[in-house]
């Protein structure tokens, strides 16, 4: 399956497909992965976004949720991390265990992130 975003971005999100991968240079690195994302009223935000901040131990300052490995790309705190694989986020996307540890590990600050509806 070949991700729908352009061959620059380091991780790519597909909403309509719940799926990401992490790539480089034009090439699937790890994925496709499942996610899910938000839900109507606090969409996951379309578009192209930097790796703004990670946090191995965070907790949502908001809904007081725990967010293990978050690594945070856009305005209001969304960010990918692990989370449940059957119910929608506040925003963000979340990640099995296995995959928001590989997206932490991989994703510097500054990364490209590219989220398609």
């Amino acid at each position: 399956m070949t991700p729908p975003c352009a061959a620059t971005v380091r991780a790519c999100v597909s909403l309509s497909q719940d799926l990401a991968w992490l790539m480089r240079d034009g090439t699937v690195e790890y994925g496709p992965v499942p996610t899910t994302h938000g839900r109507p009223g606090q969409e996951t935000p379309v578009g192209t976004f930097q790796v703004a901040w990670k946090d191995a131990v965070h907790r949502s300052s908001i809904y007081g949720d725990d967010m293990p490995n978050s690594v945070f790309f856009a305005a209001g705190g969304v960010a990918f991390h692990q989370g449940s694989l059957t119910e929608q986020s506040h925003g963000c996307v979340h990640l099995s265990p296995e995959a928001a540890k590989a997206f932490f590990d991989s994703l510097p600050v500054k990364a490209v992130v590219q989220v398609v509806a």
